[in-house]
C-alpha cells in the first residue's frame, strides 16, 4: 500500500490565521499545502492531489466561493471536500451559498478546534481507505493478468503436448508386444487422461472465475443432450453400465455447450467415484411445466466429512483418488449462472444422487 501523506489544502488570506490552523492540524502522515489566495491554491491544485480543502470565505481578488466553483469545474478537483471558514455573523442564505458552492461543511470563526480536528480526520480516514481499494483493485488487476497468462498455458502450451503424449501412449496401448509394454503404456495413458482432465477444470475455472465465460441459450432438448454426453463415454470401461431414462417435454433454453460440461462432470464424478459393476442412472423428470429436473446417482456413498465440502473449489470431494476437485465446483456455477441449483445426499443405502433443477428458460443469475 502507498504510505505517502494525506495533503490537506488550507487557503486564507491573514498570516496568523494560517499559523494557528497550521500548528492545530500538522501531525505526521498528513501533508499542509498553504496557499494566501485563491490563485495561489489553484497553482498547488494542479501540482498536488488534495484530501481536503480548508477555505477561508471572505478573501481579496478570489473568495472562498469563486475558488470552490473553480474547483467544483475542473475534474481534477471535482472531487475534492471542502470545508469553509468564516468570520461573518451566522446568515442562513450565506451559509447555503457555501453548500451550493460545493461544502461538506461551513464552520463560523471562533471555531471549536477539536471540531475541525475530528472533521479533518474523518477525511484523512477516508482517503486511506480510498488509497487501500486502488492498491487492492491494483492487485486484483494485476491477478487478472497472472489469469489470463494461466488460461493462454493451459490452452495451448500445455494441452498441445499434452495431446502428443495422449496420442501416443494409445498407440502403444494397441501395438505394445507384450503384456508388460501394454501395461505400462496403460498407465501413462491414463496419467494423461487424467492430468488432461485436470486442464480442462482449470482452464474452465479461470474462465467461470473472471466473468468472461457468459451464457449463450438457444433452444435445445436435454434429453438429446444427456445421449450425447453419454456417448462420449462409449470407449469408458463401465460405459455399459450407464442408463438414461426421461418422461416428459425435456425442452427449454439453455447454454448448450456448459450444460453439456456440467452433465459430463456429473457422469465422470459417478464412473470415477462409484462402485465398481454397479448402474449409472441418469434421468430426466420434465413433468413440470416451468423446471426439469436431472438426477445422476450410482452405487457407493461418500464419507459424511466431504459431504457438506462438495462443491467448493478445491474441495475433498473429489480428490481422493485423482483430479483437483473442480468438477462439482463448475457444475455448481453453471447451474447457478442457468438460475438453478444443484444438490447432493449420499449414504450407504441410497448410494449418491445428484440433482440439477433447472428452470426452462435459463435467468442468468449472477453467482
Amino acid at each position: 500500500m502507498r504510505n505517502s501523506s494525506v495533503n490537506i489544502l488550507i487557503v486564507d488570506d491573514i498570516a496568523h490565521n494560517i499559523t494557528a490552523l497550521e500548528a492545530l492540524l500538522a501531525r505526521p502522515g498528513i501533508e499542509l499545502l498553504v496557499a494566501n489566495s485563491g490563485t495561489a491554491a489553484l497553482d498547488l491544485l494542479l501540482k498536488h492531489e488534495a484530501a481536503l480543502a480548508i477555505l477561508d470565505v471572505n478573501m481579496p481578488g478570489m473568495n472562498g466561493f469563486e475558488l470552490a466553483s473553480l474547483m467544483r469545474g475542473s475534474p481534477r478537483t471535482s472531487h475534492v471536500p471542502i470545508i469553509f471558514l468564516t468570520a461573518t455573523a451566522e446568515d442562513v442564505s450565506r451559509t447555503f451559498r457555501g453548500y451550493e458552492a460545493g461544502a461538506v461543511d461551513f464552520l463560523h470563526k471562533p471555531f471549536d478546534p477539536r471540531i475541525l480536528q475530528s472533521k479533518v480526520d474523518v477525511f484523512v480516514q477516508l482517503e486511506q481507505h480510498k488509497r487501500q481499494l486502488a492498491d487492492q483493485l491494483l492487485a486484483t488487476q494485476q491477478l487478472l493478468e497472472a489469469n489470463e497468462m494461466l488460461m493462454a498455458v493451459l490452452g495451448h502450451d500445455l494441452r498441445t503436448p499434452l495431446g502428443t503424449v495422449l496420442a501416443s501412449a494409445e498407440y502403444l496401448v494397441r501395438s505394445a508386444p507384450d503384456e508388460q509394454s501394454a501395461t505400462v503404456a496403460g498407465r501413462i495413458r491414463n496419467s494423461s487422461q487424467r492430468m488432461s482432465r485436470m486442464v480442462h477444470q482449470l482452464l474452465n475455472l479461470a474462465r467461470l472465475q473472471g466473468g468472461r465465460m457468459q451464457l449463450q441459450p438457444r433452444a435445445s432438448e436435454l434429453a438429446t443432450l444427456c445421449r450425447g454426453v453419454i456417448e462420449e463415454f462409449a470407449t469408458h470401461e463401465r460405459a455399459g453400465q450407464i442408463a438414461f431414462t426421461s418422461r416428459g417435454n425435456t425442452t427449454g433454453t439453455w447454454d448448450t455447450d456448459l450444460l453439456w460440461q456440467a452433465i459430463s462432470n456429473l457422469i465422470s464424478n459417478a464412473l470415477h467415484h462409484g462402485e465398481q459393476n454397479s448402474p449409472i442412472t441418469v434421468d430426466i423428470d420434465a413433468d413440470d411445466s416451468k423446471w426439469l429436473r436431472l438426477t445422476v446417482s450410482n452405487r457407493g456413498a461418500i464419507p459424511a466429512g466431504v459431504l457438506p465440502h462438495l462443491f467448493e473449489a478445491f474441495g475433498p470431494g473429489e480428490r481422493t483418488r485423482e483430479g483437483l476437485g473442480l468438477g462439482l465446483h463448475i457444475v455448481h456455477k453453471i447451474v447457478h449462472m442457468h438460475g438453478g441449483k444443484v444438490t447432493g445426499k449420499s449414504d450407504d443405502i441410497i448410494g449418491t444422487i445428484f440433482t440439477v433443477e433447472l428452470p426452462r428458460t435459463a435467468q442468468s443469475w449472477v453467482s
